[in-house]
């Protein structure tokens, strides 16, 4: 059950429409997990500096069980995030930060209990 957060400056506006559909869909594929257990977060407007500048700039969260666990996944995960944001936002690669989260099972609550026990 992966979770994927998109923190920007941008403007709602500035943010291509159902752009948190086809985040989705990538996550969904770059993290080989079903789109349907995908959960995204688009947080636009944000009061943002990165590298000293307030230009526009994005973060991006990724959270999950068992796929963000190693820095080979995750220089994997990386690219293909990067190509995906690059391309969607407008953004050079210098304004995008991911931050990956490993999760344990125990950590996640779904359907009064948590992942461990389903």
């Amino acid at each position: 059950m992966p979770f994927v957060e998109l923190d920007t400056n941008l403007p709602a506006n500035r943010v291509p429409a159902g752009l948190e559909k086809r985040l989705c869909a990538a996550a969904a594929a770059i993290l080989s997990k079903p789109e349907d257990r995908v959960i995204c977060t688009l947080r636009p407007g944000l009061t943002m500096m990165l590298g000293g500048s307030t230009e526009p700039c994005v973060q991006l969260i990724v959270s999950s069980i068992g796929v963000v666990g190693t820095a080979e996944e995750n220089r994997g995960h990386s690219a293909r995030f990067f190509e995906f944001l690059t391309k969607e936002l407008g953004l050079d690669q210098d304004r995008i930060v991911i931050r990956f989260h490993p999760l344990d099972p125990w950590q996640i609550g779904k359907k009064g209990t948590v992942m461990t026990f389903l």
